[in-house]
């Protein structure tokens, strides 16, 4: 591997070309326009349930169109599957969220507001929502019609008079919600003499950038906001125009609750604005309406998602009358990733789409893995605990097995803290670091090492982290080499080393077999070289068996089970291997690892090996290289790394 991304083929390259034909095919849906009178006629009877359904109705069918699988509860949709990582929760209790307020519950009535730290994934999550609806609103499912030209782009139902309205649910089965906006009234009365009939209705596309059923608020200087940032205002340059500041005409719908209209309204930090801002948003969420100067309640229908970081959340609590707001509100806490692996996803997927001089550099396998251990560490409970105990609760939230832990007691170790991962390292904070270790390397490979190091000097060098913790997450780099890479690298090495003493590790495991069937057979053996007959090696069994942690009570069921698949193989035809039987197999590479070490020992040794030892060095170089993601430099390291691990043993 040369880099993080690899080369287009000639068959990746004609596949991304069918693939953007394809997207292109389907971006071509039919437009349509006509009047309300051919709209009823033709488009309303296909789908009367689609036609009615809310912001948050729509929102839901949204993220359900977009699952890979169609199985309930499952949380792997296309829109977050590729782009968010170690988030199951929290995703999940949004998707119940839009899965309750769809249902009709008064769920829908409150605004979602995502919790956070910094670089937490929340702006990504609703981004992702935004992309979603744009997509959909392209599909014939996500077909969405409005009033030609109305700056809401309000339903066209909206044009039925609400005298008709019930004939209309006991025709078509559905009820409609929503008065129409006042400008789309005017025009009805000036343009059509009140024939609702002959108002032009046309289908509309959500578009972030066309204003149209997104909207998006970021706050700036709170002393200084302005409603109208929301709301609009009156249009001075229109008033002489139209003569009367209550004109429709003469208000600037710019807004961003009118272009949310129909779809999602995003509110950046939304605890920083005013209360009067905040109001009006609860109202609009509780009530569907907007009340400005001038104009009748303003009937809008949109989905209001915003996020803040916990200082801006905190301050807002210490304040008694913000009570009432947040019993409007529903909250979910979006934490930073506490696994791992899904760290390391993050780290990639922020790298990838990085300059390509990043790219180019090639990282060795655990790199990503070891600076990810480093930022789950930062975000754990700091109770009294021992660095043994910190570095299980990193591996049982990464899903491994840890020795003494079982099933259910690990999923309660979450639960015990559940402030984890609101604080700590961000992603963004890792990325730096690895960004000015590329930028300072003088070859183009990293090795773990490498990047442990720029996160040191990067700790060091952060005038915002005081000393005391800058002491403790150096201590944490530390935990994270000592007890996850040494053992990563040193299972690698492990591993490619075997390879080249395979013949002597199947002579070994037949030396097992042989002292297991002697000892079960209280029999003694006869020696090879001298023809004296000795009792089994009982060391021997226990030096391999406590490789894989075998206890003294436990070793008689290990060896007949042994016996048992020696047996079966024999049966069949076939030769008891190492492969026949995964535990003693990893008891056996680990044996033969510790009697071989001399061998790495040679590879940083003053003195020249022999050309047998040379040999099989290169193929362990090889192998790390071809099968276990290192290149050469990284590869080399890594047995000199694993060769100093071994001296000072």
């Amino acid at each position: 591997m040369t880099g993080i991304d690899k080369e287009l083929s000639v068959g990746e390259r004609e596949n991304f070309m069918h693939s953007l034909f394809a997207f292109a095919k389907e971006h071509k849906a039919a437009h349509w326009l006509g009047t309300l009178e051919e709209f009823l006629d033709k488009v309303l009877p296909a789908d009367p349930q689609g036609i009615v359904r809310t912001s948050h109705q729509y929102l839901w069918d949204m993220i359900r169109w977009t699952r890979r699988d169609q199985c309930d509860g499952q949380l792997s949709t296309g829109l977050f599957a590729d782009e968010l990582f170690g988030m199951d929760e929290s995703i999940e209790r949004v998707v119940d969220y839009f899965r309750a307020a769809a249902a009709g519950s008064e769920v829908g009535r409150r605004l979602l507001l995502l919790l956070g730290p910094p670089s937490g994934g929340k702006s990504t999550l609703v981004i992702l929502l935004k992309r979603g609806l744009e997509e959909y609103s392209y599909t014939d499912a996500g077909a969405l019609y409005g009033v030609q030209g109305c700056p809401v782009h309000e339903s066209p139902l909206h044009l039925i008079p609400h005298t008709l309205r019930p004939n209309f649910r006991e025709i078509y089965g559905v009820d409609i919600s929503g008065e129409i906006c006042p400008y789309c009234r005017m025009r009805l009365d000036q343009e059509f003499q009140g024939n609702f009939l002959k108002m032009p209705v046309e289908r509309i596309f959500i578009s972030e950038a066309g204003r149209s059923g997104i909207g998006t608020y970021a706050p700036h200087d709170p002393t200084t906001a302005d409603l109208a940032d929301l709301v609009g205002s009156v249009d001075l340059s229109k008033v002489a125009e139209f003569g009367d500041e209550g004109d429709p005409r003469a208000w600037s719908w710019s807004g961003a609750v009118y272009a949310a209209s129909r779809g999602m309204l995003e509110m950046i930090e939304i605890l920083k604005v005013k209360r009067e801002f905040l109001y009006l948003l609860l109202t609009l969420t509780q009530e569907k309406n907007v009340k400005v100067s001038r104009f009748p309640l303003i009937y809008l229908d949109e989905t209001i998602i915003a996020h803040t970081n916990l200082a801006e959340f905190r301050k807002f609590l210490q304040e008694s009358e913000n009570e009432a707001l947040l019993d409007r509100m529903v909250i979910i806490q979006v934490p930073y990733a506490l696994n791992y692996n899904d760290e390391a996803k993050i780290y990639k997927k922020l790298i990838s789409s990085a300059a390509p001089a990043f790219r180019a550099v090639h990282l060795d396998p655990h790199v990503l893995h070891a600076a990810a251990v480093f930022a789950i560490l930062t975000r754990l409970h700091e109770p009294e605990e021992k660095e043994q105990e910190l570095a299980k609760k990193v591996r049982i939230y990464a899903g491994e097995d840890v020795e003494g832990v079982n099933r259910n007691e690990a999923a309660r170790v979450r639960q015990k803290t559940p402030e984890e991962g609101l604080s700590g390292v961000s992603p963004r904070f890792v990325v730096n670091a690895l960004s000015n270790a590329i930028i300072q390397a003088d070859t183009k490979s990293l090795t773990t090492m490498d990047v442990l190091l720029a996160l040191k000097d990067a700790i060091d060098n952060d005038a915002r982290i005081d000393p005391k913790k800058k002491r403790k997450w150096i201590d944490y780099l530390v935990l994270a080499r000592k007890y996850f890479y040494n053992r990563w690298v040193k299972e690698d090495v492990h591993k490619a080393l075997f390879v080249s003493f395979e013949q002597e590790a199947q002579d070994l495991l037949e030396k097992y077999l042989d002292e297991v069937e002697a000892t079960l057979d209280n029999r003694q053996i006869r020696d090879p070289m001298t023809n004296e007959e000795r009792k089994p090696d009982e060391r021997f069994l226990r030096s391999v068996e406590e490789k894989i942690h075998i206890s003294d009570s436990g070793k008689q069921s290990f060896r007949q089970e042994v016996v048992r698949k020696a047996m079966g193989a024999y049966k069949r035809g076939e030769k008891f291997r190492l492969e026949s039987h995964a535990q003693l197999h990893n008891a056996v590479q680990q044996y033969l690892f510790e009697q071989r070490r001399d061998v790495l020992r040679l590879v940083s040794s003053t003195s020249r090996p022999d050309e047998e030892v040379r040999e099989k060095i290169s193929v362990v170089e090889k192998r790390l290289i071809d099968e276990y993601g290192y290149d050469h430099h990284s590869a080399r390291e890594a047995l000199n790394y694993v060769t100093t691990l071994l001296a000072q043993e």
